[in-house]
């Protein structure tokens, strides 16, 4: 991963930014109800790229933690991309502030956040100068989190092997995969750039459409309903839940479910309990393999080391051993919107204009109705230039 480029424009931390504050430990959850010009208030070690890109997409005045940024564990790029898209940042502001009454007026000014007209609570201001030194700091500890995650990973597959080999026991479903395709939709990188890439695929292909948890929000945004969401239920909102979707709780091996409750509490009673190993977005792939999905596309999954880091996973054992059982049924659609982009220039589309007029007019000659037209036209022409003529 290359270090993020320094700027030679420092911000200027004297100025003071006021707004409404937001505040809940759980990013995911504050940018659902987080409006331009308000301070968000969160408790996010290392914050990732997907919630960092979610908090910058609100437009806060702005962005108070109440954790390390950069905890040093491995460089993780959330806090260039505030900085980067111009937000102010206060840092490391400690554990009180996320007591602070939603709704109540705060001022951050440069390394002090004031609420209702006194001083709350202080820390450190983030500039790129500093996150950059924090991300170069970082780097040289990520051998020895490649080491951890390797002995976890391992430990994961002596446990779990029998994934491999038996499957997760996937319950009978109204929801029908056989012959069809599947796209699995993750609230991952990139997933709104490549779900627009893959408009034609969807159209004409009509996959059974899957969101993980916040996934399915995805695709509402986009005019689609999905068919199946599967996940704990944590990030999804009301809407989609209640969006007609077949509903699959991942739970715990034990069966225990904490995301059941919120959807029965919604009045859906006939939601699909999963008791199974790994992730949510494993979990869905598996579900489609094991029900005859021909072909499972996946959008914003998670399969390298810092974005697993960035999930705050100890290893990616059962992301591996689900890629191993669905095999060269799944195409991973991460990025594809980086790599085709169309560039039509607009002199391409000026002369496709002009070959399809071209193609008109010579049909129309081709048939009497057509040449009849083209004799109105010329004697309307030669009417309208001598009335010019008679003008001078």
């Amino acid at each position: 991963m290359s270090p993020p480029r320094r700027r030679d424009r420092q911000p200027d931390l004297a100025a003071p930014v006021t707004g409404r504050v937001r505040v809940d430990p759980r990013t995911k959850k504050l940018t659902g109800r987080l409006r331009p010009g308000e301070i968000a208030v969160i408790d996010h070690e290392d914050l990732d790229q997907v919630s960092a890109h979610a908090l910058a997409a609100c437009q806060p005045a702005a962005v108070v933690n109440a954790a390390p940024s950069t905890s040093g564990a491995y460089p993780n790029m959330g806090p260039q991309i505030l900085v980067d898209a111009g937000i102010p940042v206060l840092d490391r502001v400690g554990a009180e502030v996320m007591e602070l009454v939603e709704g109540s007026t705060g001022t951050v000014t440069g390394s002090e956040l004031w609420v209702d007209g006194r001083l709350v609570t202080s820390g450190t201001r983030l500039t790129p100068d500093l996150v950059a030194a924090q991300h170069d700091a970082a780097r040289s500890n990520l051998s020895s989190q490649i080491e951890a995650f390797s002995h976890n990973t391992m430990d994961y597959l002596r446990q779990e092997r029998a994934l491999l080999l038996d499957g997760i026991g996937v319950p009978e479903l109204r929801t029908s995969f056989a012959g069809r395709y599947a796209l699995v939709v993750v609230r991952g990188y990139h997933y709104k750039e490549d779900l627009q890439t893959l408009r034609p695929f969807l159209r004409e292909a009509r996959p059974v459409l899957i969101g993980v948890d916040g996934g399915a929000d995805a695709l509402l945004e986009l005019g689609y309903r999905p068919d199946l969401i599967v996940g704990d239920m944590d990030s999804v909102s009301d809407a989609a839940l209640r969006s007609g979707a077949e509903l699959v709780v991942h739970a715990y091996r034990d069966g225990r479910a904490p995301g059941l409750d919120r959807v029965q509490e919604l009045g859906i009673q006939d939601a699909v309990v999963l008791p199974a190993p790994g992730t949510s977005e494993d979990i869905a792939m598996l579900v489609a393999d094991e029900l005859g999905a021909e072909l499972i596309v996946a959008v914003g999954t998670h399969d390298t080391l810092v974005e697993f880091l960035d999930k705050g996973r100890q290893g990616m054992a059962s992301t591996f051993l689900t890629r191993l059982r669905v095999g060269s049924k799944l195409v991973d659609a991460k990025g594809v919107s980086l790599l085709y982009r169309s560039r039509i220039s607009t002199w391409s589309v000026v002369w496709l204009a002009l070959a399809g007029l071209f193609a008109v007019l010579a049909a129309l000659g081709a048939t009497p109705g057509g040449r009849a037209l083209f004799g109105v036209v010329a004697v309307r022409w030669d009417d309208a230039w001598a009335w010019i003529e008679g003008l001078f």
